[in-house]
Order: structure tokens, then sequence, then C-alpha cells
């Protein structure tokens, strides 16, 4: 049993009926670490947080959670929190109340415990005493979120924790779950956005058809999708095509007249192509991937094991 690790599942298969929702998966993540569950709808994300929510349990294969064995019953182990397709809550209630209520299931004083403080790290300090039914999404996930801290957990599980968000709330969901995991909480996240994984995570796991298809750090990912579409806004788009078209391993693949090229590179080859326009004295005011290598790591292990 490794206790560095928050999760360590070996050879997981979950079936519905004749549907693989998991087949044969190994997972590990390490204590303190914001990991991202990331692939596309089908791959068996739900799946895997139902199971480390102990709303599921595996049909085959071993399950550690915060270094005690899963058995069959569905108890979450002492330390677990979140939600998967969104928090369940008390229309009805207000927000204080609904955590009030959260408290009272779970043998505490709703007094002492720390409801005013986890309202105020969401963000929904002001609308304590208004009822959810009036609640936008966001404000829905924040109060679930809410709900989840009030256990202080050791191993938080979210399910599109940042869905329905405006960036303010972002930025503050962000904060509390950098702060966890600072003071040693594990935090699994599963999105659709690949902005939250580069921001939050530094491990991400891709699922596929039920598979592990990767698993490691963010860098290696990124290292591992060689080419990718660059735009660059210089000052001069004529010079820039110019020396572009003269760098190796570099490809012009779209240009404009509004000082913009699309230049199609690996990164030794940008870094020549960006040293030429310095050296040339040509400004480079805008450096960005067309789309991010995390996304498009994924969109191209997701394709090759789908068969796309």
């Amino acid at each position: 049993m490794d206790t560095s690790l928050a999760v360590r599942a070996r050879g997981i298969t979950k079936c519905f009926g004749d549907v693989v929702a998991l087949d044969g998966m190994d997972l590990d993540v390490e204590q303190g670490q914001i990991h991202g569950l990331v692939g596309p709808n089908g791959a068996g994300k739900t799946t895997l947080l139902g199971l480390l929510l102990s709303l599921a349990v595996a049909d085959e294969g071993s399950l550690e959670i915060l270094g005690a064995p899963v058995g069959r019953a569905l108890t979450a182990p002492d330390g677990v929190a979140g939600f998967v397709d969104g928090p369940g809550l008390y229309p009805s209630l207000t927000a204080r109340k609904n955590l009030a209520a959260l408290a009272t299931l779970r043998g505490r004083d709703a007094r002492t415990a720390g409801i005013d403080d986890v309202l105020g790290q969401v963000g929904l300090a002001d609308v304590a005493d208004d009822r959810v039914r009036g609640f936008s999404l966001g404000m829905r996930q924040r109060l679930g979120l809410a709900a989840a801290l009030l256990t202080q957990p050791r191993l938080l599980v979210l399910d599109e924790p940042s869905n329905g968000l405006d960036p303010a709330g972002k930025r503050q969901v962000h904060g509390v779950l950098n702060r966890l995991a600072a003071d040693g909480t594990t935090v699994i996240i599963s999105s659709h956005r690949m902005d939250d994984v580069e921001a939050l995570c530094s491990e991400v796991t891709i699922l596929a058809t039920g598979r592990v298809v990767f698993t490691g750090p963010l860098g290696k990912l990124s290292a591992e999708n060689r080419e990718l579409d660059y735009r660059i806004r210089t000052s001069d788009p004529e010079a820039a095509q110019r020396l572009a078209l003269d760098t190796p391993g570099a490809v012009v693949v779209e240009s404009s007249d509004a000082a913009l090229i699309v230049v199609r590179a690996d990164i030794p080859a940008l870094d020549d192509l960006v040293a030429r326009l310095v050296h040339a004295g040509v400004a480079v005011r805008e450096l960005a991937p067309v789309v991010s290598p995390i996304e498009a790591a994924f969109l191209a292990l997701t394709d090759q094991e789908t068969g796309r």
C-alpha cells in the first residue's frame, strides 16, 4: 500500500449492461496535487468519478483511496467529498440552510460547522440567505464546492467545477482549489475546459473509450505533441513571412494583411524563427498557439484511440 498516493487503481473495469465504461484502467494520483481528468463524451470520466465518490463499485480490479482499499459497500471513505453532474441542492432552502442541513446530516452542529467561512471562500456570503432556486448555474457550482469544503476533505472530486462561472467566479474557485492543494488536499477535476486544466493541474489523465491513453505531467504531454500552429503578429508581416519561409522546420500555413501569420513548427524551429525576427528588427507583438498544446495532444490521442 503506497501512502503517498491519494488514489491507486489497478485493472478497474465497470460495465453497464453491454456497455464497457471503464476497461482495465490503471491510475495513480499523488497526494496534494490537482489532477485533471479529460476525455471525449463517453470516455468513462463520469463513471470514474462515481467510483471515487463511492456512488458505484467496480466490477473488476482494485481501488485504494487515501490509503484504504475500497470494498463493495456504497460508502464513501472518510475524507472524500465532491459531486458528479452538478451538486445536489435543496432549491427551496437558502444557501446557508442548505449547508446547515448538510452539517446536521453529518452529525455536526450547524452553528460551529464553519458555514459562513466556506460561503465567504466561494464568494457567496452576500447571497447566503437567498433561496437556491434563484441561483445561476455558476452560483450553484460554487455552493456545491462550499458544501464539499464544509467536510474538510483530504480528497476533493469535482465534475466541471467552472461550469457557468463568470471570470471573477472562476478566479475565486481557482484560488480556493490552489489553496487546498497547497495545504495538502488532493483535488481531482473532470473538465472539458482545457484552459482550466492548464491553469490548475500539475498532472492530467486522458481517457478514451474507457482506457487511459495518457497520464503524467502537463509538460510531458505538451512535449509529446511535436508540431503546433502558432499565431505570430509582428510589425512587418511581409518580412516575418520571408524569414519564416527561410527557417528550417517552419511552414507558413496562413498569412494576412493584418500583421499576422500562422506558422507550423516544433519548439526548436519556433525559437529559431523568433531569434531571426528579433535580429532583423521585426517586433513580435503576439506569439501564441492557435490550439493549446494540451488541446492538440488531447485531440491527437483521442482521435488515434477511437480510430478517427
